[in-house]
C-alpha cells in the first residue's frame, strides 16, 4: 500500500479537516464501483483536486491515507451534485478496475482498489444489522455506528483461499491442476479457489475445497502469498499443495471443467497461447482422462491475478515439491 492510513490521527476530526483542507490532497471518485481516468490512452488515474469538488464536505469522504504528493480520499460520485457530476464526466472516463489493473502502476493500482473495497462498503451498510435503523459514517469513513442503538460495524475483508494444487503422475511427469467456471471467457483456465468458512483454518479451506470442486484428495497445503481483491471485498490467500489422488470428477460444484496440466503444456498456452497438444496420446486407457479436449487453446487468467502468478512460480519451479 503506497500510502500511509494514518490510523490514529484520522479518528481526530480538526486533524481531518486541516488534511481535507490542505492545498494538495486530491480525491478518487468511485463510481458504480468503476475509476475515473484520464481522457488520454494512457491509463492514468484521475485524482482530483478539491477546486473541482467544492460543494463536498469532510463528512462524505473517506479518507485513504497520506502520499508523497499529500493526502488522498475516496468519494462516491452518486453523493455530487448533478451539476459536478456532468462536469467531470466532461474531462475524464470510467474503467473497470479489474479490467485494467494489470496495465496500472503498482501504486495507483492499490489505491484504486482501497477506494472502490471502502466505497462499496458504505453503500452495502447504510443499515443497522441490529435494529435496522440508518448507521452513519465515522472515523474518516473506516467504521460506521448506528444512530439508534449505536452498534459499531467495520469495513469487511471475505477470505479465500486459491491454490496450485500438483502431482507427480507414473509416466514421471509433474503436473498441476487448473479448472474454469462456464461463465469465464473460453479456454481459461485458473487454479482452484473458494472462501473459507466460518470455523475453518485456511489449511482445512484448501483440502474441503479441492475435495469439493474436483474430487481430488490432497496433503500438505503450504501458504505461498496473499492478494487483496476488492471485486467486492476478498483476500486471495494462496496455497500450494501435492494430490493424493487423480481421477477428477467436477460434476458436484460449480466447474465446468478440471484438468491436469504439465509445465511443456502450461508454457505454450502461458507463452504462446498455442494451442496444447496431447502429451499422453501412448498412455494407457486408464489415464485417457488426461488426454480430453487438448486440443483446445487455452489461456491462463489475467496476469496481474494471483493465480497467474501461483502458475507463474509452479512454472518456474519457484514452489511446489516437483
Amino acid at each position: 500500500m503506497p500510502l500511509d492510513r494514518c490510523s490514529n490521527q484520522r479518528k481526530s476530526l480538526p486533524w481531518l479537516k486541516k488534511e481535507f483542507n490542505h492545498e494538495n490532497t486530491v480525491f478518487c471518485l468511485i463510481k458504480e464501483g468503476m475509476s475515473l481516468f484520464h481522457l488520454d490512452e494512457t491509463l492514468t488515474p484521475y485524482f482530483m483536486p478539491k477546486d473541482l469538488l467544492c460543494e463536498i464536505s469532510v463528512h462524505q469522504c473517506i479518507y485513504l491515507g497520506k502520499g508523497k504528493r499529500g493526502a488522498v480520499f475516496a468519494v462516491d460520485f452518486e453523493k455530487l451534485r448533478f451539476s459536478t457530476q456532468q462536469a467531470i464526466e466532461d474531462i475524464g472516463r470510467w474503467q473497470v478496475l479489474r479490467v485494467v489493473t494489470g496495465s496500472l502502476k503498482l501504486d495507483d493500482a492499490a489505491t484504486l482498489a482501497f477506494a472502490k473495497a471502502l466505497v462499496h462498503w458504505h453503500k452495502s451498510h447504510q443499515y443497522c444489522g441490529q435494529c435496522g435503523n440508518a448507521n452513519r459514517s465515522i472515523e474518516a469513513g473506516h467504521a460506521r455506528k448506528c444512530t439508534e442503538c449505536r452498534n459499531m460495524t467495520f469495513p469487511r475483508t471475505d477470505p479465500a483461499v486459491i491454490m496450485l494444487v500438483e502431482k507427480m503422475f507414473e509416466d514421471g511427469i509433474p503436473r498441476c491442476l487448473l479448472g474454469r467456471q462456464a461463465s469465464w471467457p473460453e479456454g481459461v483456465y485458473s487454479t482452484l479457489a473458494g472462501f473459507v468458512d466460518p470455523g475453518e483454518s485456511l489449511e482445512e479451506a484448501v483440502i474441503r475445497e479441492v475435495k469439493e470442486e474436483a474430487n481430488i484428495e490432497i496433503e500438505n497445503p503450504q501458504y505461498v502469498a496473499s492478494q487483496p481483491w476488492p471485486f467486492p471485498a476478498s483476500i486471495m490467500l494462496g496455497f500450494v499443495a501435492v494430490a493424493n489422488s487423480e481421477k477428477i470428477d467436477v460434476s458436484q460444484d460449480s466447474l465446468e471443467s478440471a484438468q491436469w496440466f504439465s509445465r511443456k503444456q502450461i508454457e505454450r498456452f502461458n507463452i504462446n497461447e498455442s494451442v496444447i497438444n496431447s502429451e499422453q496420446s501412448k498412455r494407457s486407457s486408464n489415464n485417457a482422462h488426461l488426454n480430453s479436449q487438448l486440443s483446445t487453446q487455452y489461456k491462463m487468467s489475467s496476469k496481474d491475478s494471483i493465480s497467474s502468478q501461483l502458475i507463474t512460480a509452479w512454472l518456474n519451479k519457484e514452489i511446489g515439491v516437483y
